[in-house]
């Protein structure tokens, strides 16, 4: 059998079958124009091949034995046109529905498992159950036998085509379709099939193998380590096993499906598997014979072939792949007709187990468009493999590589540096995602139903009207269903009548189902159109808002009223009408839209109370829902959009999303609150703003400094149950009662302080203690779980502040201050303002005295006019002051919105500043108290600072005494002696009298509530996430587990999340190691082993759950001091900082570290989204790169590297670009460099820094460090020299590569007097003196500096190098470097003298420039005179005009320079399509006026001559008489009508006698034109279509077809596509069209005319003109294919009468621009069917006698007098036969001819005798 094979192939080449190919040509027999030609030629070469095969073959049979399927030419992919039924595939279940399992298939294909597919005793079951109304027990759903990820055997059932024309693979697992080639007697123990549960019996399952006349048999204790994790098998249930034993001639089967020895089974020889009964999934050894680049040729079983496709090979893999290598390898499919054996060497489908993960790893990008993506390589059979940003590869059909009707060219697909795709699927069984480049597919809209949302409008397609509704078409891919009620606001009888298919429609989305493929929508048109606030959940249904909704059900009792995402409301009978209605149905209908008022909503229990009397009377209520939501916890950017008394409404930018920012949420200080709010204006940009809350109607803001801080650092709780007794919040006060306060925290929670936690002090008023808005520090204390509600403490005892906070609130506090004084400066132009900005606490004064009195002094200054500079008594003391006495001053305040000005005249003020010292304690006295904040003056001396007046944020002063007052005095200690922030004034802190915390009980006592350190507990896992796990313990506290503590170092691997390996409710082991902060979640720091936690820190590692190990606290101090540089170590990722760009990762729970971006990523593309690359929790591998105690610093690295080094490559972000320096980058490790402009690439270019900008990303080659900054190079040589070709310019480093006469490529430096200096490398520099710079005389270099700015690209040429001086003389003359000069001609500057040159006088070089200049200048005046018939350029105005005049025979100005044409700078000539010509029914026409030339002439005769003359009688008689005849010339040329007119007035007044005549609107036009007026040439126009009358319509189409002209030359797309629109409004639109296609065509707009066809020929589809008119555009344009295909869309859309001569003409077209053979063969079939055509034969032979050979043309002659037709007609053609021989043929081919009609005539006598 094998050799019969052999001999007759069955299919020729593998892929196609010729069965295939038969099926496709009979389809096709009737098109008359395809051509035959190609399709003959494949099969005669495929004969060939087949023989070549065969013979090939019997040699290989002689060299290694025999092969029983034939190896494939070329690898590809399997392709769906070549799946055919009985087809065997492995597959792995994608999705389960009900009725239905979706089956990943190799290649990217899909098929579908009916639910009728499975297996007998399964469909016997489902039958029984669908006849019974009673649940059988026994059956069990698809989703129950079936899961994703699951690898079946499946069989190719039934091929189906959808609607839309694609093939649908219908697939069964059915074993007597899988198995239906084996026998009872071909089972072998060993063998590995699939089956389906038939019944389940007591000691095990008999499963249905397929096998007539044998049972098999799975005992019980075989099915352990089952591949799906359910209790037991259930019938249907498909199963893969190992058959065990055979007995009884195989009549009954034991078998195994023990997934270890399933796994190691191998197919062998021994089993007997040959191509019949071969099986996918079976595991087996092949040995590699061949390697392509698409794949591989595999042989197997000894005797049998079969290849891997690329897409099965594994990755990485593939340069390890050698012929004659044995490999493991599974089998992906069988095709039985062709014998194709597909295989994999992927290695998840040879692994132990039957389960792929159905989720990519990557994460799912199913849908999303992706940029920035690389071809890597190309499968031209197949398609190419594409490299997402990530790494990630994807693969692109064949199909998807080009539009559906474009034609294939790989190799502009792989030109292309960069593509953008869509992901369309994600193939489980190749593991790859499945992309396209189709610019249609990549801009659908909605692409899967997730990217619909509730209540979007849409526009759609409409598909199919059904009974229940309209099928609407979104896009390919999303489809919807508009129920019968929602197809209008009323209810339609006949639907058909206002909707048919195709029919564009807008609705709205009512629901949407993306995981179940559901989508509603809504044509109601109130609903469409409704502005009215959407209702998508119930939780929008606040009560007072008002929304459309749509009746779905009338009661008595009212109407229910249905939302969008099926939300529903009742309306009561009483609320349905101000009026009492009884029958609700008599006035309300089912599916009427109306308004309806939320009156109550439960959303919890989904009950909504609605009215619709409330909307009837008025009572509404504006919803203020946001667009947009912005993310809470990121910074943020607002804009100011109003202000109002309780705050700013802010929008953030720049997305515009709506936001209120409260006043109080301006700043923690109360005082700083009002003025910030006082100097923001509307417009003004708001920066460092936090969302804090968001909900339906509004998003709200902070920039309280502590708010935002607790939100970054994660200090806060999300919701209710991540509070926990003892943590600490900021927050802020909401609402003061008399019984407490509440607290308010982001995400909107609210806890109580009662008045006894208040404060440490005794509070009978809790209304004085806080103010609204003030920010406080909350500790948790008790919590109400049911009702959701807990209590907090705001004693300063029991909540913990670090030393930095009250600095930190200080220099906030005062930096809010400093901005609010610029900003008030800057808003108003007023002076004063400006000055009082400048002044500053300290700063000294002198003033003079104004007045004086008890309670102080004013003064005035000069440099201060109009300011209130006052001093209180106090700052007066033991001074007597008198008016206008001057006094030095000190200033205490200055107060910028009431421009007063406090200051101090105190001499201890004014005196000498003592030093202070760091640390120190020293005397304040208050000098100045302005709300929260003081001035002090310290150490009794001159200097002065700022404290708070309050020393923590919970501070509450019940009385005055506790108040700051002036001249109090007060213990401070010194920061820092000189602040920066503070301009210049030390930095002191005031600890005032807040207690001290004191210990909790619990925390004293040793009972269980407590914890030590080295505690084990026992817990219960509440919690888990990325970064840490919450537990449980038994005395109601929370633990904190961290990350690092989860597992044994050793076992984490990298890319893992060790604490998802940790479920939520299992009960865990832990130890304590430490305790963690409630407000920042810090570690807290050992003080000694006993210290107990109320908020423990566990670990859960086992090895430090041993009692028996020496367990000590380690210090953070200790840790870090452990770590070296260079040390390589396991971390966790914690957290990204998106407004740093850095990632911080944490190696245990006391020390984080953080990574920059430079050292965490190694590709440019990954620096728009870092943190993509990483996710919270993450193990990753870092370097240690700088590792300090103190100050504390603690720098990581992910790239591998923690340091730079000569030669090594790195990324770098460019922080400048300097023309002088070129490029300033910043480098990983905080290095910086510099690139050379020589150093930017291989091959220089013109302005190499423009491509470059700052914060781009470059990879950078280090070369060497001088002055601590690196030199670096961007050059492609450097950084890949192995891919990299030769170097056009290449690096010079040093002057030896420097050689005499050398031509090199360099940038301009500078141009001073000594010459031109060039950059030849970053440290070489050269200079062309000045006389080497230009073949011109320069006598200032500035010439050269103005034409040679820095940076310009020069080729020069080396004079001398002298290597001891480090000189090189270049030269840039024309001569030496033959470019051109680098000084244009048009400067006129004089050239150099060199050598013997005459020396000509420089005066005069001058002199003669000018004058060449006028002459150029005179040279259209001098052409009218001089040409008898002078033609103007074609490209002046674009109206050729022909001058005649009389030459003047005394006229004696003769130039050269009249014999040139006139420039062609001018507009490029307009044209009138549709035949028309500017000049129809111009005769030549006489010359402009002589007026003019007379004038023209006079003005030369005085340039010539200044003096004046006095003129003789003679002369002024001829002047006379010459006047006479210019006189007599004038008159006459009026009255010739074929004159052209020469200005407006003249055209003005034909028109008047014209109106109608578009050829004189035209010429009026082309006037306009010449002169260049583009805008009077329009205003022409279009009083030339309201003129002309309406009936002359070919008339006002001249106008239209200029004006379109006109607007494609000069005007632009925008203006020509109105004329457009407007013009086919107004005229028949197909000529319109058609002439705007021509000119497309006409200026080679391609693109444009192409699409212009397109639209044609479909709105004029029965208009044959426009099938030949896009015809002959195709083939002028070279599209031979596409023309082809456009004539049987023609023949399809024309009627069959015309079928004809379409082909004909197109046939014509062929031959005048296309393929001549093609356009005959199209004439041979024509004239085949219809042979009496005469016309056509007559037009065959003008076409061959033009085009064809003589040969060709005499065989035409012979056939067509030999045709049946008319004596007459044949007579024509005999005729026309003898003159193309006397033309061009012999005496004996004339003879020839005369024979053959002597013969036709003595044959036709004898027919009409007979």
């Amino acid at each position: 059998m094998a050799s019969v094979e052999e001999d007759f192939p069955r299919g020729g080449t593998i892929k196609k079958t010729p069965e295939s190919k038969i099926v496709v040509e009979r389809s096709k027999v009737d098109n008359l124009f395809q051509s035959d030609e190609q399709t003959t030629k494949k099969r005669k070469g495929a004969a060939k091949d087949d023989g070549k095969k065969s013979k090939k073959q019997k040699t290989d049979e002689k060299d290694g034995g025999l092969t029983l399927n034939a190896a494939a030419k070329n690898v590809e992919i399997l392709h769906i046109k070549n799946v055919r039924e009985g087809m065997l595939f492995l597959g792995c279940v994608k999705e389960v529905t009900d009725f239905e399992v979706t089956v990943s298939l190799p290649c990217g294909l899909q098929g579908f498992l009916s639910i009728r597919n499975i297996c007998d005793s399964y469909t016997k079951l489902l039958s029984e159950q669908l006849d019974s109304d009673l649940e059988t027990e026994d059956f069990s759903s698809l989703s129950q036998i079936f899961s994703p990820g699951q690898l079946v055997r499946c069989v190719v059932s039934k091929l189906d085509i959808t609607k839309g024309g694609s093939l649908s693979i219908q697939l069964s697992v059915n074993p007597k379709l899988v198995n239906k080639s084996l026998t009872s007697s071909s089972l072998k123990a060993g063998m590995v099939l699939s089956g389906c549960v038939e019944s389940v019996e007591d000691h095990g399952t008999i499963i249905d193998i397929g096998v007539s006349g044998t049972k098999a048999f799975l005992p019980q204790d075989a099915t352990r380590s089952k591949p799906r994790e359910s209790d037991e098998l259930k019938v249907g249930q498909y199963v893969t096993f190992r058959v065990e034993e055979v007995k009884n001639g195989g009549r009954v089967v034991w078998l195994s499906s023990d997934l270890s020895t399933v796994a190691q089974a191998c197919a062998d020889t021994k089993h007997g598997w040959n191509l019949t009964n071969l099986l996918p999934g079976l595991r087996i050894k092949a040995t590699i014979k061949k390697v392509t680049k698409h794949g591989l040729h595999l042989d197997f079983l000894s005797s049998f072939s079969g290849q891997a496709d690329f897409l099965h090979m594994e990755a990485g893999q593939e340069s390890t792949y050698t012929e004659g290598l044995q490999v493991r390898a599974c089998v992906l499919y069988i095709e039985p007709t062709t014998r194709l054996v597909g295989l994999s060497l992927r290695s998840y489908l040879l692994q132990p187990g039957f389960d792929i993960i159905p989720k990519p790893s990557s994460g799912d990008l199913i849908g999303e468009v992706v940029n920035e993506c690389k071809i890597t390589t190309m499968h031209h059979m197949s398609g190419a493999v594409l490299e997402l940003p990530g790494k990630t590869p994807a693969f692109v059909h064949r199909n998807h590589l080009k539009e559906p009707n474009d034609q294939a060219n790989d190799n502009k697909v792989s030109a292309m540096a960069e593509h953008t795709c869509r992901i369309l699927d994600f193939s489980l069984m190749d593991q790859i995602y499945f992309a396209s480049l189709r610019r249609s597919v990549i801009d659908q809209q909605f692409y899967r139903y997730q990217d619909i949302h509730t209540g979007q409008v849409v526009e759609g397609t409409v598909s199919v009207l059904l009974s229940h509704g309209m099928v609407v078409h979104l896009s390919d891919h999303v489809k919807g269903l508009v129920p019968r009620t929602h197809l209008s606001d009323i209810i339609l009888k006949n639907p058909e009548k206002k909707y048919i298919e195709g029919m564009k429609v807008k609705c709205r989305v009512l629901s949407v189902d993306g995981d179940n493929r559901k989508l509603c929508l809504t044509r109601k048109k109130a609903l469409v159109e409704s502005t009215l606030p959407l209702f998508l959940s119930y939780d929008d249904a606040r009560p007072g808002l008002v929304s459309h909704g749509y009746i779905v059900c009338i009661k008595d009792f009212g109407c229910i009223v249905r939302f969008y995402n099926n939300i529903k409301g009742l309306v009561p009978l009483g609320e349905l009408s101000s009026e009492s209605i009884v029958s609700p149905e008599d006035i309300f209908y089912v599916g009427q839209v109306l308004k309806a008022k939320v009156l109550q909503c439960e959303p919890k229990k989904e009950k909504l109370l609605l009215s619709f009397k409330a909307v009837a009377e008025g009572e509404t209520e504006e919803s203020t829902k946001p667009q947009l939501d912005c993310e809470i916890g990121t910074r943020l950017e607002a804009k100011v959009v109003k202000k109002s008394i309780n705050g700013l409404e802010v929008v953030i930018l720049p997305d515009e999303v709506r936001a209120v920012l409260p006043t109080v949420h301006l700043s923690d200080h109360m005082s700083n609150c009002q003025l910030l709010w006082e100097s923001l204006q509307e417009g003004d940009t708001i920066s460092n703003v936090i969302c804090f809350n968001k909900n339906k109607r509004n998003n709200t803001v902070t920039k309280k400094p502590r708010v935002r801080w607790s939100l970054e650092e994660g200090a806060v709780a999300k919701d209710f149950s991540e509070i926990t007794v003892g943590m600490q919040l900021i927050g802020w006060i909401k609402n003061i009662m008399s019984y407490g306060v509440f607290v308010e925290f982001p995400y909107g929670l609210v806890g109580l302080a009662p008045k006894s936690a208040m404060s440490d002090k005794f509070i009978s008023d809790a209304t004085t203690a806080f103010k609204l808005g003030q920010t406080v520090i909350a500790k948790v204390t008790n919590l109400d779980e049911e009702k959701q509600r807990f209590l907090v403490t705001l004693k300063i005892s029991e909540v913990i502040t670090s030393d930095g906070d009250a600095r930190t609130r200080l220099m906030n506090g005062l930096q809010e201050r400093k901005a609010v004084k610029e900003m008030l400066a800057v808003r108003d132009d007023s002076e004063l303002r400006q000055q009082l900005a400048a002044l500053s606490v300290g700063q000294k004064l002198k003033l003079m005295v104004d007045s004086v009195a008890e309670n102080g002094a004013k003064f005035k200054s000069d440099d201060l006019p109009g300011a209130a500079i006052l001093a209180n008594k106090h700052h007066m003391t033991g001074v007597r002051l008198t008016p206008g006495q001057k006094v030095n001053a000190v200033i205490l305040n200055v107060d910028i919105l009431s421009a007063c000005v406090h200051v101090s005249i105190l001499p201890k003020l004014l005196g000498k500043k003592k030093s202070l010292n760091e640390g120190s304690d020293c005397p304040a006295v208050v000098q100045f108290v302005d709300q929260d904040f003081a001035v002090v003056s310290l150490n009794d001396a001159a200097q002065l600072t700022l404290i708070h007046t309050c020393s923590h944020l919970n501070e509450v002063i019940l009385f005055e005494s506790e108040r700051l007052k002036v001249g109090m005095t007060l213990t401070v200690e010194v920061v820092e002696p000189s602040c920066e922030q503070l301009e210049g004034l030390p930095l002191v802190l005031w600890k005032g009298s807040v207690p001290r915390r004191q210990r909790a009980t619990s925390e004293n006592q040793t009972d269980s509530s407590g914890h030590r350190f080295g505690d084990i507990l026992e817990g219960k896992v509440r919690s888990v996430k990325p970064t840490c796990i919450q537990v449980a313990l038994g005395d109601g506290t929370t633990g904190s587990v961290h990350v690092s503590q989860v597992l044994e170092p050793a076992e984490v691997r990298l890319g893992s999340f060790p604490t998802s390996t940790v479920r939520v409710g299992s009960v865990v082991k832990a130890r304590v190691i430490g305790g963690r902060e409630a407000t920042s979640h810090r570690f807290l720091p050992f003080s000694h082993p006993k210290f107990k936690y109320t908020i423990p820190e566990l670990t859960l590692i086992p090895s430090q759950l041993d009692t028996g190990i020496d367990f000590k606290p380690v210090t953070a101090k200790d840790k870090l001091s452990s770590y070296k540089v260079g040390n390589e170590m396991t971390c966790f990722v914690s957290k990204f900082k998106s407004d740093k760009k850095s990632l911080e990762i944490t190696t245990d729970p006391c020390v984080t570290g953080t990574v920059d971006l430079l050292s965490m990523i190694t590709d440019p593309k990954d620096a728009s989204h870092p943190e993509k690359l990483f996710k919270l929790g993450q193990a990753v591998r870092a370097q240690v790169v700088e590792a300090s105690v103190q100050p504390h610093r603690f720098v990581l690295s992910l790239t591998g590297v923690h340091k730079l080094e000569k030669g090594s490559i790195t990324l770098g972000m460019v922080i400048s670009v300097q023309p002088q320096v070129g490029l300033l980058v910043k480098l990983p490790f905080g290095g910086v460099g510099t690139v050379s402009v020589t150093d930017l690439a291989d091959s220089y270019r013109p302005n190499p820094l423009e491509m470059f900008s700052k914060d781009q990303f470059v990879r950078c080659c280090l070369l060497d460090m001088l002055n601590g900054k690196w030199h670096l190079s961007l050059r492609s040589s450097r950084l890949d020299p192995q891919k990299t070709k030769l170097a056009k310019d290449p690096e010079v480093l040093s002057l030896d590569q420097l050689r005499l006469g050398q031509i090199v490529r360099g940038y301009v430096k500078s141009v001073c007097e000594q010459g031109v200096f060039i950059r030849l490398s970053h440290n070489i520099t050269g200079r062309a003196q000045l006389q080497q710079s230009s073949k011109y005389f320069v006598n200032n270099h500035k010439i050269l500096s103005n034409h040679l700015p820095v940076n310009t690209l020069l080729t020069t040429k080396i004079l001398s190098v002298d290597t001891e001086d480090e000189l090189v003389d270049l030269s840039l003359l024309p001569a030496d470097t033959g470019k051109p000069d680098v000084l244009p001609e048009s400067l006129g500057l004089p050239l150099r003298l060199v050598g013997n040159q005459k020396k000509r006088d420089p005066k005069k070089a001058k002199k003669r420039s000018p004058s060449e200049s006028e002459q150029k200048q005179t040279e259209p005046q001098i052409l009218k005179k001089k040409k008898k018939k002078s033609k103007t350029n074609g490209d002046d105005s674009g109206v050729e005009v022909y001058f005649r005049e009389e030459e003047d025979e005394q006229d004696e100005v003769k130039h050269d320079s009249a014999k040139v044409a006139p420039s062609t700078a001018g507009p490029p000539r307009l044209q009138v399509a549709a035949g028309f010509s500017w000049d129809v029914g111009l005769s030549t026409l006489k010359p402009a006026l002589e007026a003019k030339d007379r004038e023209s002439s006079d003005r030369e005769e005085e340039d010539g001559n200044n003096k004046p003359q006095k003129k003789s009688r003679h002369e002024l008689e001829q002047e006379k008489s010459s006047a006479e005849k210019a006189l007599l010339q004038r008159e006459a040329e009026l009255m010739d009508p074929n004159l052209r007119p020469q200005d407006a007035a003249t055209f003005e007044r034909l028109l008047l006698a014209s109106p109608n005549s578009s050829l004189l609107w035209l010429q009026y036009m082309a006037h306009h034109l010449q002169a260049t007026e583009i805008e009077q040439a329009r205003a022409v126009a279009e009083r030339a279509l309201k003129t002309i009358s309406f009936r002359e319509e070919q008339e006002k189409l001249n106008v239209w077809v200029a004006l379109l002209n006109l607007e494609n030359m000069y005007g632009t797309e925008e203006s020509l596509k109105k004329v457009f629109e407007r013009a086919v409004q107004f005229c028949e639109p197909m000529p319109i069209y058609q002439q705007l296609a021509d000119i497309y065509g006409n200026s080679n707009k391609i693109k444009e005319a192409e699409g212009l066809y397109k639209t044609m020929v479909k709105r004029f589809r029965q208009n044959k003109a426009v099938w030949l008119s896009y015809g002959s555009f195709l083939l002028q344009q070279g599209q031979s294919d596409a023309a082809t295909s456009l004539l049987q869309r023609a023949l399809n859309s024309l009627p069959p009468k015309d079928s004809v001569d379409v082909i004909t003409k197109f046939a014509q077209l062929e031959f005048r621009f296309g393929d001549a053979e093609k356009g005959r063969n199209m004439f041979d079939k024509v004239l085949t069917s219809y042979p009496k055509r005469t016309d056509l034969w007559s037009v065959y032979i003008d076409l061959m006698v033009k085009h064809g050979s003589q040969k060709e043309v005499r065989a035409i002659f012979d056939r067509v007098i030999h045709l049946s037709v008319s004596v007459k007609k044949i007579k024509f053609f005999f005729k026309r036969y003898l003159e193309y021989e006397k033309k061009h043929g012999t005496p004996q081919s004339v003879q020839a001819v005369k024979a053959k009609a002597i013969e036709f005539v003595e044959e036709n006598c004898k027919d009409a005798t007979n």
